[in-house]
């Protein structure tokens, strides 16, 4: 059983404080100052659906979308992106490097076949996508010898690829130890949070260090690749209620939360009249009382943990970590 942040240490030698990344970057044209606070997420959007869902959703107020190699859509998020015909200076572009691409040959590769795809010439922002490396071309082998990542990735933003990079799914020894060498520091931090997995305490200390949190899976176990096991948020009678008194859809209040709390939230749909709504969580807001009841409902239960197949221990020191016989388990 492999400790995903021993493995990391060993591979990377880990990183990180705060620091504007485009002060290293060179220059890039974009109206955006800070990422904006929801975005279309496009993990697992069907490659027939996706590039309508984007031109969709930059045709109708979003600016933001979220993407990654991995997701094997980034052509036809491409496509979307150009069928909107918006000035790439008024989106936001995020994506992500796979775990077999940490060397810095693979990572430049990688990097550079994602704008290609994308058709978008550099990004806003690039996160390791896990704090896993495997060794190319081996499946899920563990990389015990690849370089420090982190400073591939810097690397990455002195060559204008990205204004900015970040971390996804690390725990907090992780960040920790990212942000006692950086030279750039993480702009982001993208991991699972919903009502079910609030992980509060993880999203405060990211504010203490100036670090965004970005939310996937804002929408809990709608999500049907998840057999969480659990009752659907959007079924859940406290949402309804609390829904029904701020007159929006459950799926509004759960996002408006989403962003109160400081979050940027990135629920994914390929149906235009979903994308709408989603958009709709803005403007709504919860009184302090609210706020209270709503963190009593954590059921602190996580839904997406790869760990289980990779023998990795992931999320230590959070909420529903991978625990040795789960990862056993799934081996």
């Amino acid at each position: 059983m492999l400790s995903a942040v021993g493995t990391f240490v060993a591979a990377f030698g880990l990183l990180v404080h705060i620091a504007d990344a485009s002060s290293a970057s060179g220059s890039f044209t974009s109206n955006h100052v800070d990422i904006p606070r929801i975005g279309l997420g496009t993990w697992l959007s069907d490659k027939d659906k996706v590039s309508d869902a984007v031109e969709h959703a930059l045709s109708s107020g979003y600016t933001h979308i979220d993407a990654a190699l991995i997701y094997g859509n980034e052509v036809e998020v491409g496509k979307g992106i150009a069928a909107a015909g918006v000035p790439r200076s008024d989106i936001w572009v995020t994506s992500k490097l796979w775990n077999a691409d940490h060397r810095p040959a693979e990572a430049r590769a990688a990097i550079e076949k994602t704008i290609s795809d994308l058709g978008v010439g550099y990004l806003d922002l690039y996160l390791i996508h896990w704090p896993v490396a495997f060794v190319p071309g081996k499946g899920t082998k563990i990389d015990h010898h690849a370089p420090n990542t982190w400073r591939t990735l810097e690397n990455l933003v002195r060559a204008n690829l990205t204004r900015y990079i970040g971390i996804s799914n690390f725990a907090p020894k992780g960040v920790e130890e990212v942000l006692q060498t950086c030279t750039i520091c993480p702009y982001a931090h993208e991991f699972e949070a919903h009502p079910y997995l609030q992980q509060q305490e993880f999203v405060d200390f990211h504010a203490e260090k100036g670090i965004k949190v970005i939310a996937y899976s804002p929408l809990a176990n709608t999500n049907p690749t998840y057999d969480s096991g659990i009752p659907a948020l959007l079924k859940d009678p406290f949402w309804k209620a609390l829904a029904k008194k701020k007159n929006a859809t459950v799926a509004q209040a759960v996002l408006a939360w989403g962003i109160q709390r400081g979050t940027i939230v990135i629920p994914k749909s390929v149906h235009n009249d979903y994308i709408d709504e989603n958009l709709g969580s803005v403007g709504i807001t919860f009184t302090e009382q609210e706020m209270r009841a709503i963190a009593k409902e954590d059921r602190k239960h996580r839904m997406n943990d790869p760990g289980k197949s990779w023998g990795v221990d992931l999320f230590e020191g959070l909420d529903d970590p991978t625990t040795p016989k789960d990862a056993f388990e799934e081996l």
